[in-house]
């Protein structure tokens, strides 16, 4: 981050993993918060999806995780940052359709194997990094 990006808002939210009983209450609270920030509705739309999948894969696949927003005048940045199973092959994770989601997941209707491909195509800037066995960070940019 360079000196002339001025942070207007910065939070972190915890995200329970291994259950959906919370799911989506992140990206919610993002969306609201945007709105309030008088974000066009498209750049609000763009963060509550790319948040919303980051969630939902905490929520599927790891222990736990946390959702960092920060906001700034020109641009939203959304990190997921999970502690799990991490993810063995990226370019394959990548592939819309592609899912590892058990029976239990999908019977929910989650696991459609859409979520990363979701993140980097309504992201301006998207980084993936994992690591098996530690975990998954995504790196999420949205220009205002």
């Amino acid at each position: 981050m360079t000196s002339h990006e001025t942070v207007i808002y910065e939070n972190s939210f915890l995200v329970e993993g291994k259950t959906f009983k919370n799911a989506g209450h992140v990206s919610s609270q993002v969306k609201n918060l945007l709105q309030k920030m008088k974000f066009s509705k498209e750049v609000v739309r763009r963060a509550a999806i790319v948040t919303y999948e980051a969630e939902i894969n905490i929520c599927s696949y790891a222990e736990r995780g946390k959702i960092v927003l920060r906001v700034k005048p020109e641009e939203i940045n959304i990190e997921a940052i999970d502690e799990g199973q991490g993810i063995a092959d990226i370019e394959l994770a990548m592939e819309e359709g592609y899912s590892t989601a058990t029976p239990k997941i999908v019977h929910m209707g989650f696991g459609a194997g859409m979520g990363l491909a979701n993140i980097k195509r309504f992201s301006d800037v998207f980084r993936i990094t994992s690591e098996v066995g530690k975990g998954t960070h995504l790196e999420m940019t949205i220009r205002a």
